[in-house]
């Protein structure tokens, strides 16, 4: 976009003649040939004649030479009507717009792994992303949060339009994936609503399982990483950083995390629940199969404090991985030779292969040897495989007890519904969250109108004051001095109180984002104050200078 020295918006000449030119009016191409067209907009020093009813004032010089001094026929006099709304509107369009929130994401509800997968930006990578996202024309703060399940880049812009039109190009450019295709499966969400996203994501309600806590780690990372990057703004970090709050208050007033919600965390939990809580530490557990199901069987141990624990599987490869990531855990690998020998020392055995024929039967179970009372006297077999591991005859030995993936799905579905009556409550947390991070953000909108307001106030104070002490000589006593003073002081603070009041935000008397705004655009007009619009205005035209060097 180019700009001219005057004015944010002005547009080129040559692309007023082609507007002129294209344009469908045949009246408005009859009384403007292309030799005559001689555009400008002339920006006004005087703030109060620039915006007159909030239109900005532009002009179409025509050449007398051209023109003469005769009257404007009524349809030429039309077509100068049509170009001068036309220049009109799209100046006001551009710069009513207020800088605003926004996040484009692609997640695991929009998008595929495979392209998820080209878009990801790795974790050391998240600050060159910033400061890309932030070197954009209509970007001035950006975030990255880049997981397994979503992508998302959150930024304020100056310009919703271009600045989402700016960002998706620069994704496609990153990833190698044409910006029609992302169009397709990118989701786009504004200020309050893309507020409201963040703060759901970070309570868990986005996310597969509902109310996990991975996600709260995730947000509260791209905050440490963040500090201290270009880009990683004032408005952003006071987004992610309220997000985390809500994160947390989620999960403390409505305890959404706890019961399992997955076969595997159920499985485990089930275990935990049929054992004597005083046999939870020393309970041996075995664990039959390394997969996907497995492993997380085995994380799910860890998570409920199970310190060692044998795994048999068919290689050892899977099993050193798995113990490479949890440290602080013992795992014992055993073969799959080995299998019915360490059952015998087992108290709690989980089984998650692939296999299709029992790995468990009456005859296999029967004589293996009896577990203490200390852990109630019973073997339990807790199978999560489909098809099943271990024979439902299993059951007829008095000893042991087996249960399989119908028996979990009872604690997932209450579990569930569990969560859904926690996400509700939830919800209303996020929804008082979101109200205090509007008004604090709209906080942000007023203090340079409230500052320039109180120092307009303070120059004519001291102005007047220094008349009054003129006029009263040089032998004014130090005490009456400063009486004048404080009463000067007095006046213009309980004339100034109203005004303040109207500009902030605290949800006291009913006042909504747009009404503080207005007030805002008001007193800025009543005052002659420098307004938003043009600081807006500032902001591109300087990003723009900054990328043409």
């Amino acid at each position: 976009m180019a700009f001219s020295s005057g004015f944010a918006t002005t547009f080129s000449g040559a692309k007023w003649e082609m507007l002129i030119l294209n344009s469908s009016s045949s009246s408005l191409r009859a009384c403007f040939p292309s030799h005559q067209i001689k555009p400008f907009c002339r920006f006004n020093r005087d703030r109060r004649n620039l915006f007159q009813k909030g239109v900005v004032r532009c002009e179409v010089a025509q050449s007398d030479a051209a023109l003469g001094s005769d009257k404007i026929e009524p349809s030429k006099a039309a077509a100068v009507s049509a170009l001068e709304q036309l220049k009109t509107s799209a100046a006001e369009r551009y710069t009513k717009e207020r800088s605003s929130i926004v996040v484009i994401g692609l997640s695991v509800h929009t998008a595929p792994v495979e392209m998820r997968e080209k878009l990801a930006i790795p974790e050391a990578e998240w600050p060159r992303a910033i400061g890309d996202l932030c070197g954009l024309n209509h970007i001035e703060e950006a975030a990255v949060l880049s997981t397994c399940n979503r992508m998302e880049i959150y930024v304020v812009a100056l310009s919703q339009q271009r600045g989402v039109k700016e960002v998706t190009e620069w994704m496609s450019k990153t990833s190698g994936i044409p910006v029609s295709e992302i169009c397709q499966h990118r989701f786009l969400l504004y200020n309050k609503d893309a507020t409201k996203h963040l703060f759901e994501v970070s309570a868990g309600l986005d996310s597969l399982v509902l109310g996990e806590g991975q996600i709260l780690a995730q947000v509260k990372q791209v905050v440490k990483v963040g500090q201290g990057v270009v880009g990683f703004g004032r408005n952003i970090s006071g987004l992610f950083k309220n997000a985390i709050t809500v994160g947390k208050r989620v999960r403390t007033e409505t305890n959404i995390a706890a019961g399992a919600v997955s076969v595997s965390s159920a499985a485990v939990e089930l275990a935990y629940m049929k054992l004597p809580e005083s046999s939870h530490a020393t309970a041996r557990m075995l664990v039959i199969g390394a997969g996907k199901m497995g492993k997380l069987v085995i994380k799910h141990l860890a998570a409920k404090g199970c310190t060692k624990m044998v795994v048999v599987n068919r290689s050892e490869e899977k099993v050193a991985d798995i113990r490479e990531e949890l440290k602080g855990v013992e795992i014992i690998y055993k073969p799959l030779t080995d299998m019915l020998s360490c059952a015998a020392e087992a108290d709690v055995i989980f089984t998650s292969t692939a296999s299709e024929t029992p790995l468990f039967l009456k005859e296999h179970v029967k004589d293996l040897p009896p577990v203490s009372e200390e852990v109630g006297g019973l073997r339990l077999f807790v199978d999560i495989s489909v098809p099943r591991n271990v024979g439902s005859c299993v059951n007829d030995i008095e000893s042991a007890r087996v249960y399989n993936v119908d028996d979990l799905k009872e604690v997932v579905a209450a579990n569930k519904e569990d969560r859904l009556r926690k996400a509700m409550e939830a919800q209303a947390i996020v929804t008082e969250e979101i109200k205090q991070f509007e008004a604090w953000r709209a906080s942000l909108e007023t203090v340079p109108t409230i500052k320039k307001l109180r120092a307009y106030a303070e120059r004519i104070r001291v102005a007047e004051l220094e008349k009054c002490l003129s006029k009263m000589g040089d032998d004014i006593p130090k005490k009456t001095r400063r009486a004048v003073d404080d009463l000067s002081r007095g006046i213009v603070n309980k004339l100034l109180h109203g005004p303040m009041q109207h500009l902030r935000c605290d949800d006291s008397d009913g006042r909504t984002l747009n009404d503080i705004l207005e007030n805002m655009h008001a007193l800025n007009r009543m005052f002659s104050l420098e307004s938003d619009l043009s600081l807006v205005e500032q902001k591109i035209r300087a990003k723009v200078e900054q990328n043409q060097e």
